[in-house]
């Protein structure tokens, strides 16, 4: 009979549920947002859909490195155990911390959002949207401390419900009857390098949360596949539905109607069927929310659970019957909801966009890394054309770091110093630890 608790996680998740925690971490309110800052920045029809659909394809590219990394390693955490293994525990541990801070501090975001859309359909009007924030991070906290089994089954269903919604509304707007068709702007201002700057930062963190199979390692079916086919299945299902999204928005605006709107999709909707559109929308926004909330809470006390492993921590490191590493949930759930409460994320959400762009460098040379290092080792996905689709996400992630850090340098200088010191300070107690 299994301990009650032990180090080991339960393999009992299967391709479905990686679809379903790719699709349910990725897709959320920002496609809803986000077009407005990208066709603020670019104002042509044709372009916007264009870097959409390029998004999907540079992340898809960008996937193979992690696929193969996953693949061949097949331990859970992600990044960390990646760029651990190929280049060390220092450097793996910085991109453990990194990617651990920065989706605790998106998932207070998230949780604060989706109390400030209760408070836009009129419910809990006088409760405090930190209090509605911690609220829903406890929410589904409660629902991953219920076991593996029951936390996947909720993402499934989550992701399901979402994507089926949204292929809804793009059905709606696209074929609902209206007026005239909208007009191409033939004048529209030229795009400008800061606008595509500004505009790419927006879609690729509207991508973010494609990897989010590869922190499953050792809790899938045959990972060796399922990994690969959950990751480049659900990224063609994302990709589609940002593609078709944008193609319906702007069947309805045009792109000076969408520019600088913080709910583009309720703007749509509203042209076309009129008030009783908003509430609406903003009932699939909160859905969206609740499942990356959801999967965010599911997926980074992994990250905290294989550091602590790693490190020999009691507590972090120990796995309940259930599958559900607990302690490592509940400092996560604490974390996110004092974040939420105080809203301290905003700080952490500003470092973001450059630590996920340089943990997409790490990744990407920890790809080519391993098998400089490692020629021998199975790799039941390899990318095809290595070192090629590397190379170039390695160089596409590095173009984006230099992009963001020269638009926002102190952020960027601010987020590496939170990060080096931080990183100092765990392995400095974390060997302190191994001695004693």
């Amino acid at each position: 009979m299994r301990p009650a608790d032990s180090s080991h996680l339960l393999r009992i998740l299967g391709v479905a549920f990686g679809i379903a925690v790719v699709v349910g971490g990725t897709i959320g309110q920002g496609i809803l947002r986000t077009p407005g800052m990208v066709a603020e920045g670019v104002p042509h029809q044709t372009l916007i859909v264009a870097l959409w659909l390029i998004g999907g394809v540079v992340c898809a590219i960008d996937a193979m490195s992690t696929v193969e990394l996953a693949s061949s390693i097949r331990r859970t955490g992600g990044p960390y155990i990646f760029v651990g293994r190929a280049f060390g525990p220092l450097p793996g541990l910085a991109t453990g911390l990194a990617d651990w801070l920065a989706n605790v501090a998106a998932a207070a975001f998230v949780s604060v959002v989706f109390g400030e859309y209760l408070h836009r359909l009129g419910i809990a009007g006088n409760v405090p949207l930190g209090l509605l924030a911690a609220t829903l991070v406890l929410t589904v906290g409660v629902i991953q401390l219920l076991g593996t089994k029951v936390a996947g089954r909720s993402q499934e269903l989550g992701s399901a419900i979402k994507a089926s919604l949204f292929c809804i509304l793009v059905a709606a707007l696209l074929l609902a009857p209206r007026g005239d068709s909208v007009a191409i702007v033939a004048a529209a201002p030229a795009a400008t390098f800061l606008g595509v700057i500004v505009a790419l930062r927006g879609i690729f963190g509207t991508y973010a949360g494609w990897n989010s199979a590869s922190y499953f390692c050792e809790e899938v079916h045959d990972p060796s596949h399922s990994i690969a086919r959950a990751t480049f299945s659900a990224l063609a299902i994302i990709t589609a539905i940002y593609v078709l999204v944008n193609v319906a928005l702007l069947s309805v605006l045009t792109p000076a109607e969408m520019a600088g709107s913080n709910l583009v999709a309720a703007d749509a909707a509203a042209r076309v069927f009129g008030p009783m559109a908003d509430p609406v929308v903003t009932a699939i926004s909160l859905i969206s929310l609740v499942t990356i909330a959801n999967a965010t809470i599911m997926i980074f006390p992994r990250v905290a659970y294989a550091i602590a492993r790693d490190a020999g921590i009691p507590g972090l490191s120990h796995v309940a019957d259930n599958g559900t590493p607990r302690l490592a949930v509940l400092v996560t759930v604490a974390a996110a909801a004092l974040l939420a409460l105080v809203g301290v994320y905003d700080l952490l959400l500003a470092f973001s966009a450059t630590l996920f762009t340089a943990m997409g460098v790490a990744v990407n040379a920890a790809a080519i890394a391993m098998r400089l290092k490692h020629p021998d080792l199975e790799r039941p996905y390899a990318m095809p054309l290595f070192p090629l689709p590397a190379i170039f996400a390695l160089t596409a992630n590095a173009a984006l770091f230099v992009m963001f850090a020269v638009e926002d340098p102190v952020s960027a200088a601010q987020a590496f110093g939170l990060l080096s010191v931080l990183t100092a300070l765990t392995f400095t107690a974390m060997r302190r630890l191994t001695v004693a």
